[in-house]
């Protein structure tokens, strides 16, 4: 195939397809690298040259097994571009670029992007407001941030994704009960201030370190507050050109500079302090964001950044110039839950602005646009209630055992 390049995707969770079935329709070698776990998950086989399975899941992925697997592949096939698709594969990729000296984002930088305690030290060396934080390297440093900074605090993990693992502490007291109990695990934790407020995140995409896309959006119920207390998971896009969208939008530029990422896309959050109405950063990721973020964003911009992320990888190896598809300025948003029911029948939300029907076995999740976001609101607020009373399956958060 003329001018086609190969692309290795690594995922260890059951996504991108778009992103997989986009690269191919642009004329690429696609490889798969994946759990033996998702086997049996409906890839798009028909748009992957070969898919190779893993032993074990994430964590448990042997990387010198990965890096002679790929070295073996490239023996016959010239690998041009490397790409992680999920949170906990970038140190895969980053690893193996680095050895495979392949271009693309190199171990140094992807900490930033997995590792939350590098996260917060590169952004306040690069005056990016951020709550106070600790490492628990040292019982002195621990006790002096307890003493000066008041409660409460989290205890998170620095390479979860999302809010998995995040301990909320109140006292110096159960501080030291909950890091005592870690043992040798307290070191992958950090230490931070909880600061109460409305959390946002926006989503972007970059090429040759310029934001090229971004939108707003605000959590109406927060990762956090699902992963601890269960409920309906909602998110929205936020008014276009307002003030919290626009410094959100600053402040993001900022850190994805700051942090170093040339190319591809973002997931980055913010928290609007009620305390002192400041903005802070939270976190950051290089991909695109989950609970089906993507769908919502597509149905308020007509971006979809799976798609828009494969074009800035194909044109950055074919040196070829990428352009962003017009972009709309509507509104969107998600409700998403457990659901008790494998199918839940949703045919009961028909309202005109219902655009999309998650179709995962025991979720019940919808994405509604509109060119109003009070109808977007309205209508959450609205399905949350309802799938609480009808669909959702409350289930208990996993102690994390085995962290990354």
């Amino acid at each position: 195939m003329e001018n086609a390049k190969t692309f290795v995707c690594i995922s260890n969770y059951f996504k991108g397809t778009d992103f997989i079935i986009q690269l191919k329709e642009l004329g690429n070698k696609v490889y798969l690298v994946t759990s033996e776990k998702l086997r049996d998950k409906p890839w798009p086989k028909d748009h992957i040259d070969e898919i190779f399975y893993m032993q074990g899941s994430d964590v448990e992925w042997n990387l010198e097994h990965l890096f002679l697997g790929i070295s073996n592949l490239m023996k016959s096939n010239k690998v041009d571009s490397i790409v992680a698709l999920d949170d906990y594969d970038v140190e895969k990729a980053t690893y193996l670029r680095e050895n495979l000296r392949i271009d693309g984002m190199g171990q140094s930088t992807g900490r930033y992007f997995r590792d939350k305690l590098a996260m917060r030290m590169r952004a306040k060396s690069c005056g990016i407001s951020i709550p106070e934080f600790c490492s628990l390297f040292n019982d002195y440093d621990i006790n002096t941030y307890a003493d000066s900074v008041s409660p409460p605090w989290v205890l998170k993990p620095r390479s979860e994704a999302s809010a998995t693992g995040i301990i909320k502490v109140f006292d110096k007291e159960s501080l030291w009960i909950h890091i005592n109990e870690m043992g040798n695990n307290r070191f992958k934790y950090l230490l931070e201030q909880f600061k109460p407020g409305d959390v946002y995140h926006c989503d972007s995409l970059i090429l040759d370190r310029k934001i090229v896309f971004s939108i707003t959006s605000k959590y109406l119920a927060t990762p956090m507050e699902i992963s601890q207390a269960g409920g309906v998971f909602r998110t929205s896009n936020i008014p276009y050109d307002s003030i919290d969208d626009d410094e959100i939008k600053q402040m993001n530029e900022q850190v994805l500079n700051a942090f170093g990422l040339k190319n591809g896309a973002a997931h980055t959050e913010f928290i609007k302090c009620k305390e002192d109405g400041k903005i802070y950063f939270l976190e950051t990721s290089s991909r695109v964001g989950g609970a089906h973020i993507a769908e919502m964003v597509e149905a308020a911009s007509n971006v979809n950044l799976w798609k828009e992320w494969a074009k800035i990888e194909d044109a950055l190896v074919k040196e070829n110039k990428y352009k962003l598809p017009k972009v709309k300025k509507e509104y969107a948003g998600i409700v998403l839950s457990l659901s008790k029911y494998q199918y839940p029948d949703l045919s009961s939300f028909s309202d005109p602005e219902v655009y999309f029907r998650v179709p995962l076995e025991y979720h019940a999740g919808i994405i509604v646009k509109s060119d109003k976001n009070e109808r977007i609101i309205e209508l959450l607020n609205n399905y949350a209630n309802r799938l609480a009373a009808d669909y959702t399956a409350v289930v208990a958060q996993n102690k994390v055992t085995q962290l990354h």
